[in-house]
């Protein structure tokens, strides 16, 4: 078994494609042979160490967390899945090690795949779609007839976003760069803007604004509320958290891996009202130079970067 792997925190250099013997599954937890496995820009950001409070110092770490694949062995307690079930998920922060042969995750933070949808496609909908799914049905308590506007509308949150906003019966505005407008009108989002828009233009219009790329002042989110309305912010910084214990609408989320939830992303994938762009994709042999040149450039654009594997 391969998997990419890290023997100290630091920057892409630290990233080898390494033999590895996966753990048998312990109590609560299932052995998923990947088949297909997503980057997010936290993989590099608890490489570089920013959570080694949570994540420890016990070496060597895997790297990744979103997947789809196949299962291969059950611990005991599991009862929702069985060895062959088709599924994504994804693996806890602290023991990550998606982007390999065979990953372990707890039962409860993985779900049958929708049999419609490739394992390319599944792998690239855990983070992104429960975030999305928390920040609007959860934390932004979305009914029938709101209007939703999203700061970062075509990032993988903020579409995700858009989508699950639009399929409960949102209308839904947003934010991107000028030359995406097209894109993000296509998703059936109006109005739509540019990132430094002037927030008084939309004075009063929403129900609920949802800053999934971190640039929107909270000032500003609060001017283009209706009376009642919420703001939902994607980033748990100290200030944001300080910023959400305070009355007013504020409010920020910390993505939990909750089982329900999961299962109606997977839904809404194989419904196809969910739909994350894929920009690249390449094999596990290949992908230590992929992410560095997605961390270093910012490439590709436009999409996930997928690494498959099995």
């Amino acid at each position: 078994m391969k998997r990419i792997q890290y023997h100290q925190y630091g920057g892409p250099e630290v990233m080898r494609l390494e033999d590895f013997e996966p753990a048998r599954p312990g109590s609560g937890e299932v052995l998923v042979r990947v088949r297909a496995a997503a980057a997010n820009p936290m993989d590099w950001g608890i490489r570089s160490g920013a959570m080694k409070m949570v994540t420890g110092r016990k070496f060597p770490r895997g790297l990744g967390y979103d997947f789809a694949g196949v299962v291969e062995a059950v611990g005991e307690g599991v009862t929702r899945l069985a060895v062959g079930d088709e599924v994504l998920g994804g693996a806890s922060i602290k023991a990550s090690g998606a982007f390999a042969d065979m990953v372990l995750a707890a039962e409860k933070g993985v779900v049958k795949k929708p049999t419609e949808l490739p394992f390319e496609e599944a792998a690239a909908i855990p983070t992104v779609g429960l975030t999305a799914l928390q920040a609007v049905l959860k934390k932004g308590k979305l009914q029938p007839g709101h209007s939703v506007f999203v700061n970062g509308c075509l990032g993988g949150v903020g579409r995700a976003a858009a989508q699950t906003a639009l399929a409960h019966g949102a209308s839904v505005g947003g934010s991107c760069r000028a030359n995406a407008t097209p894109d993000a009108r296509e998703l059936g989002l109006d109005p739509i803007v540019e990132f430094d828009f002037d927030p008084t233009a939309l004075s009063g219009r929403f129900d609920l604004v949802v800053d999934t790329a971190g640039t929107l002042p909270a000032d500003a989110a609060k001017r283009m509320l209706k009376p009642g309305g919420r703001i939902v912010s994607i980033h748990p910084t100290p200030v944001n958290i300080a910023k959400s214990a305070l009355p007013g609408p504020y409010n920020v989320l910390i993505t939990r891996p909750v089982t329900a939830d999961l299962e109606e992303v997977a839904r809404a994938a194989g419904r196809g009202t969910l739909r994350v762009p894929i920009a690249r994709t390449v094999p596990l042999t290949e992908a230590i130079k992929a992410l560095t040149e997605l961390e270093r450039d910012g490439t590709p654009k436009g999409g996930k970067l997928i690494i498959t594997a099995g």
